[in-house]
């Protein structure tokens, strides 16, 4: 046994490193959770790590999950060693291939971070559902439940596909162990090696495809034989458990780590078992260790191998007094007798007591838990132990939510506490994008492996990743550490973002005596008595020793911006005595100059004089005795907020949607939920919001078009509708002739602003007294909260500029209308959403939006709120999400059922057109609704049909009345993002423009998977380095917009907003009136490109002033009027293309790795940009002359 490393990594890097090490190919593709192991593998063979055979393996992204398990299936066939990574939706895609591989008993491993799938709704966090959809592939499963566990049996299962040529696939839970960060002990190269001693590692090389020895595989066979050859395969099933015991003995013998199929842990003589798999498993085994301690007889039989089920092993391990056996699945199967492991449990020991093999028939009974990460506690498996003991158990039961509609969920005490004594717990709560999730893994790896303690980490945080609360879980230890849960008793709480005090129970996880920390924006005189009454309650109550810092005003002090990361984790060092204060100091700046050396010692200095700073502005608060406060912690929500708001996201939002019962979710059991909820959430996450100066302002509207939030808002009104605006509410005379004699309103919404600032970078005006200053500018929101907060709802009762009274043509019209997606939780400054917001400005009332999952999907449909809104009529968009990869199809498929909709309501109209008048029934069909004023006519139409309709009985007229909204004008849009439209959807987005229909095609493009990390796609341009292309990417970008043209019956256009809004205003005008399908692509600058997104309109000015992004329209009516179908709306090149690149990230990490490559791929790149530009130029100036065949 070589010596022994240890090592802070998370799941994925546990499970990556082996997968590695012992592969020559890996083919990948992202998505949550598994992303980081394709990641890895990549970054390794980037810096040209080697396997255990001393090649570097080949890393190839694919453009979809199908497509990287055909890879894989060739990249077997003709001779290599060949793995993949992948969960969820990805798994399903990989299934056909997935059944072949198996039927070629071909030895390969895939690692799966195991994930829910989406059903009623998308979930991106960890259950067992996709790897269940799975077990009748043929593919033996193998399940690790924990971070050490991902790193060895990924060894072993890479042995045992080897012996036994059965295909692999080796799971951990998503998020739960995927993302969980702890102290492990890593394999040497020399313990692999020695795993492979015996092994024949060239079978697949062996057996590849080659000229030299022809064979054919893949044959297609008749009635005859085929179920045959199926049954041929067995003997190699039957080995499997065998194998796969015998690798895991040999692996103890090289690691001292010994592992069973199934393992068994508790009493010799429990009379009660629980079955499991995954991580649910580390919590019961520390909970029987507990409970068996205090006099129980309990066990635990651990599953491993689940496919082919062990049923030897399992009858093995199971002591012959066991009398309850709970088995615990973390998946639902819809309409079966129950869950997987429990019928394979059933029908294993049915048979071992048909057979003899066992005494006594045990009472079997299963349930669910943990679905979507649901929490899986202590406290949840003593009530499986109770229910087994209870007189009437309840079978197919459920534990961890409250289910009052089927009752059958169990009741369960979570005030039991089964760790050990010596763990110290700390929880962070900050905010997505703050730093304080970064900042916290590096205080575990600080603390654990430089101090030489155990640690583990575990951040919880919602799909949208930025701008929500995160919660950071930290456990120390002198010991390792099981649990596989969430702290619900803290030693250290820290709130990183002061306004989540009014809104959630920070303090109900701090133990009476722990230490609290607070940001906030007051001294430490002052905060006292800016908490509310519950607060105070319960720092009394608990006698917590509280701390304080104005972390936002030493970042600024020390140039850090709004990041406050160091400055709070600086505080923790201090005070919370894990380590002595002089050597946690010492380590931190250690780890600064660690993680920033590379960006320049400026960067490093600044971190420095942060951490200094930060010990001299942290201040211990002195707290009286009784409450002094006289104010409330806030409803999450308004008390006048609709009933489900309030009882449903309401309570979400308050951070207790896990006490939801069952009967909540009634009204939405289709996964059908309400629009416009984000008025109600009220996040107040900025700490500076920008306050309008009217007398500079020119009321251009480009500061509310480029708002990524819908939080800038203009309006007009008559002085008499503003007598009663409250102090700090301002206006001036509308400059104009639109609406001349009235006044011009810009207001904000301070509570849904995110402070990015963009709004500022837009506005063109300046102040001519002060040339620094503009018509908008920031400031600290403290001192125009409240005050703003009164404007705002002022503001609200106030009209809208309605769509027929403007001209929609110009950032100044259009920012009149209502915006109707608003407030989303989008990242501060995000590129892609003012195109959405502008998009409902012009067309909301009649869209229908096809989705595609991605960041939009996530800032558009994740709970608790949604930002797509209505109108004063009730109308707006109507929105849903299918898939990632099925977009383009989804909103095909909304064309096709609305115009069979509209086609059956007109020939019910012409029936009843004698009945109807036909005056009416003309007026409908003839109106060409190709304006807002002729839509609204139409609904004025409608409604007069509907009236008429109610006084003829006739099947037909009820039907009519029904469909009588489809003779409404529908627009269908259909969204996504470039990793969608480029990659995985390409094929159904090419057949939905090929199809003629008219549909509506608008594709973000940021130039890489932004939800997923930042993985390079077809869009990424070339010379960016991109996770999957660390070194620069060598290929130009996929040119959509040409692909579309070649067709020539679709409209194409490309935008970018920071450069010309106008431009764009008129290119979705005109792709929506196109009677036939449009693609608008447009520029959407992203974080992962690499700088601050506050400058993100200068990004998209300088990528079209460089030809890295020409704008253009192209319209195929053109052509009958003898004009070029192709317009250019940018002008040649004025800058280099290094002007564009010299100021991303993306582009100057390759500078800065190889700086001669940078300067190939520069060349390459600006030579691709005047190669495109003269082919747009001569396409602009061809047109069809009048009478031209």
């Amino acid at each position: 046994m070589s010596e022994v490393k240890m090592k802070m990594m998370d799941g994925n890097e546990a499970a990556a490193s082996v997968a590695h090490r012992m592969n020559e190919v890996c083919v990948i593709y992202p998505i949550t959770p598994s992303s980081p192991m394709g990641e890895w593998a990549d970054a390794w063979s980037a810096a040209k790590q080697k396997n255990l055979w001393g090649v570097v393996p080949e890393v190839q992204e694919m453009q979809s999950e199908a497509g990287a398990a055909g890879a894989c299936h060739g990249s077997i066939q003709a001779g290599a060693l060949t793995t993949t990574f992948t969960a969820s939706q990805g798994l399903l895609l990989m299934i056909p291939n997935m059944y072949k591989i198996a039927g070629e008993l071909s030895p390969f491993v895939m690692h799966v971070a195991a994930r829910s799938l989406a059903y009623h709704a998308l979930s991106i966090f960890g259950d067992h559902t996709d790897v269940m959809s799975c077990r009748q592939t043929g593919f033996a499963m193998l399940c690790s439940n924990s971070v050490q566990e991902a790193h060895d049996m990924a060894a072993i299962a890479q042995t045992s596909t080897l012996r036994s040529r059965v295909p692999f696939m080796h799971f951990f839970d998503g998020f739960r162990t995927s993302h969980e960060i702890k102290k492990i002990k890593l394999l040497s190269d020399d313990d692999l090696r020695a795993m492979l001693e015996g092994v024949d590692y060239s079978f697949n090389a062996e057996h590849a495809l080659r000229p030299e020895s022809p064979v054919i595989r893949g044959t297609a066979q008749n009635p005859d034989v085929f179920f045959q050859g199926r049954e041929a395969s067995n003997p190699f099933y039957k080995k499997v458990e065998g194998i796969v015991q015998e690798e895991m003995d040999k692996f103890a013998k090289i690691s001292g780590r010994q592992y069973h199929v199934v393992d068994y842990v508790g009493a010799a003589d429990a009379e009660q078992v629980i079955v499991i798999m995954g991580s649910g498993a580390e919590t019961v085994e520390e909970t029987i260790n507990y409970l068996n301690a205090n006099g129980a007889k309990l066990g635990l039989l651990k599953v491993h191998l689940y496919r082919p089920f062990p049923e030897k092993s399992f009858l093995k391990a199971l002591p012959k007094s066991v009398k309850v056996v709970s088995v615990l699945d973390r998946t639902k199967e819809s309409g079966s007798t129950g869950e997987p492991l429990y019928l394979d449990v059933v029908a294993t020991l049915t048979q071992a007591f048909a057979n003899g093999e066992i005494a006594n028939m045990p009472k079997i009974l299963g349930g669910r838990y943990g679905l979507s990460s649901k929490e899986f506690t202590p406290g949840m498996v003593k009530a499986v132990y109770d229910n087994g003991s209870a007189a009437k158990p309840i079978n197919g039961f459920t534990v961890g939510i409250n289910d009052d509609v089927n009752k059958t969920s169990l009741p369960f005490d979570d005030s039991i506490d089964t760790e050990p004594k010596d763990v110290v717990r700390a929880v962070f709560f900050g905010l997505g994008a703050d730093g304080t999730v970064g900042a916290n893994k590096n205080s575990i790896k600080i603390i654990a492996e430089d101090a030489g303690k155990y640690g583990q980490g575990y951040f919880v945080y919602d799909s949208r990743k930025s701008g929500s609360m995160t919660t950071s879980h930290l456990r120390f230890s002198d010991n390792p550490i099981k649990a596989a849960y969430l702290i619900n008793k803290a030693d250290f709480v820290a709130c990183h973002q002061f306004p989540f005090m009014s809104k959630v129970d920070i303090l109900k996880i701090a133990k009476p005596g722990a230490t609290f920390l607070l940001n906030a924006p007051y001294k430490a005189e002052e905060v006292w008595d800016h908490l509310p009454i519950e607060v105070q309650e319960e720092i009394i109550s608990k006698k917590l020793n509280f701390y304080t810092i104005n972390a936002v005003e030493v970042a600024r002090e020390t140039g850090m911006g709004q990041r406050i990361n160091t400055v709070m984790q600086t505080c923790f060092f201090a005070i919370s005595n894990i380590l002595p204060k002089d050597e946690a100091i010492a380590q931190i700046k250690n780890a600064i100059k660690k993680t920033y050396s590379k960006k320049g010692d400026a960067i490093v200095q600044k971190n420095f004089q942060a951490v200094d700073a930060s010990l001299e502005h942290l201040h211990k608060v002195e707290y009286p005795s009784s409450v002094t406060s006289k104010f409330h912690r806030q409803l999450p929500v308004p008390a006048d907020a609709p009933e489900f708001v309030r009882k449903v996201t309401g309570e979400i939002i308050a951070d207790r949607g896990n006490e939801l019962p069952v009967s909540a979710f009634e009204p939405v059991v289709d996964g059908t939920w309400p629009t416009g909820t984000t008025k109600y959430e009220k996040r107040c996450i900025a700490t500076e919001i920008p306050v309008w100066d009217p007398n500079t302002c020119i009321q251009c509207g480009k500061c509310s078009l480029v708002c990524p939030h819908g939080v800038i808002r203009m309006k007009v009104a008559d002085e008499a509708e503003l007598k009663n605006a409250p102090q700090g509410f301002k206006s001036a005379p509308y400059k104009g002739k639109e609406f001349a004699g009235k006044q011009f309103i810009w207001q904000m919404s301070p509570e849904d602003c995110t402070g990015c600032g963009i709004c500022v970078s837009a506005c063109p005006a300046k102040n001519k007294a002060d040339p620094t200053r503009k018509a908008i500018n920031m400031d600290h929101i403290e001192n125009h909260l409240e005050e703003q907060k009164a404007c705002w709802k002022f503001f609200e009762t106030l009209p809208y500029v309605k769509r027929t009274e403007v001209a929609k043509n110009l950032p100044k019209t259009t920012q009149m209308i209502q915006p109707l997606f608003e407030f989303s939780g989008a990242c501060a400054g995000c590129g892609e959403t003012p195109y959405i917001k502008l998009l409902t400005q012009l067309f909301g009332d009649r869209m229908v939006v096809a989705n595609a999952t991605g960041c939009s999907s996530i800032y558009s449909g994740n709970l608790p709120t949604t930002p797509y809104t209505k109108d004063e009529k009730g109308h707006g968009p109507a929105w849903a999400n299918s898939l990632f990869e099925d977009n383009a199809e989804f909103g095909l498929g909304m064309r096709f059922s609305i115009d069979q909709q509209t086609h059956f309501a007109k020939t019910l109209l012409e029936g009843l057109k004698d009945k109807i008048g036909a005056e009416l029934v003309e007026k409908i069909l003839a109106n060409p609704q190709a304006t807002d004023v002729e839509i609204d006519d139409q609904r004025a139409n409608v409604k007069t049909l509907r009236n008429k309709l109610a006084g003829i009985n006739t099947e037909e007229a009820k039907s009519l009345s029904k469909l009588a909204d489809y003779l409404i004008k529908k627009s269908v849009w259909i969204l996504g993002g470039d990793g969608w439209a480029y990659d995985i959807g390409f094929g159904g987005l090419d057949h939905a423009i090929a199809s003629g229909k008219n549909i509506n095609i608008l594709v973000m493009d940021t130039g890489v998977y932004s939800n997923t990390g930042g993985q390079q796609s077809k869009a990424t341009p070339m010379g960016a380095s991109a996770k999957f292309a660390t070194a620069g990417k060598a290929l130009p970008k996929k040119d959509l917009g040409m692909i579309a043209m070649s067709y020539g019956n679709v409209y194409v256009a490309q935008v970018a907003f920071g450069a010309n809004d106008t431009q764009l205003i008129k290119a979705l005008n005109e792709a929506e009136a196109y009677d036939g399908p449009s693609i608008v692509i447009a520029y959407s600058h992203c974080i992962a490109q690499g700088f601050n997104l506050a400058d993100g309109l200068e990004h998209q000015k300088s990528a079209v002033d460089t030809g890295s992004w020409p704008l253009y329209r192209y319209n195929p009516e053109n052509i009958a009027q003898g004009k070029a179908p192709l317009t250019l709306d940018s002008k040649a090149p004025s800058k280099p293309l290094s002007d564009y690149m010299s100021n991303e990230t993306r582009f100057q990490v390759v500078n800065k790795m190889n700086p001669e490559r940078y300067e190939t791929l520069l060349n390459k790149a600006q030579e691709n940009v005047k190669e495109k530009r003269s082919l747009y130029e001569h396409m602009a100036e061809f047109a069809i002359k009048e009478g031209a065949e």
